[in-house]
């Protein structure tokens, strides 16, 4: 059996490796200009939402994804370039969910909303060896969630 060894290394190699969380989001939400939304991203229970950092994307339409911002904890979050202060995350651990924000709602904030998550750990490997956080290691996306605006 000389594929055992092979075996042994793949098993060591992913230690840690195991199914990915699932997002949830409300399927569409609509508010007034000027009003303050809260989006949500609900995590699977069987992950906890207070190891993963958050990520936000807003889709106008016609546009490709815009990256607005990571939220991981109060003092440990970015937002994305020229992206105002009235989008903002933050989390509510006893619920598994995390939130973007939207204060002084505007008409160009109708759009479509996703969430991703990444595990902190991954990110901080990165930050250890000077890499950059991409979109694409992000482990799990949920649905979109869309905001009409009245």
């Amino acid at each position: 059996m000389s594929w055992a060894p092979a075996l042994l290394v793949l098993l060591a190699y992913c230690t840690g490796c195991g199914p990915q969380p699932v997002l949830n989001q409300p399927p569409s939400i609509s508010s007034f200009l000027g009003a303050t939304i809260h989006l949500a991203c609900t995590m699977s229970s069987n992950h906890d939402i207070s190891i993963y950092s958050i990520y936000w994307y807003q889709q106008r339409p016609g546009h490709s994804p815009r990256f607005l911002l990571r939220y991981s904890s109060h003092s440990d979050k970015k937002h994305g370039p020229k992206v105002p202060p009235r989008f903002s995350g933050f989390k509510d651990v006893a619920k598994n969910t995390g939130y973007l924000s939207i204060s002084e709602l505007q008409p160009e904030d109708e759009a479509i909303y996703y969430c991703a998550v990444a595990g902190q750990e991954k990110e901080e490997m990165e930050r250890e060896r000077g890499e950059e956080k991409k979109s694409s290691a992000s482990v799990s996306q949920a649905p979109q969630d869309t905001l009409t605006v009245n």
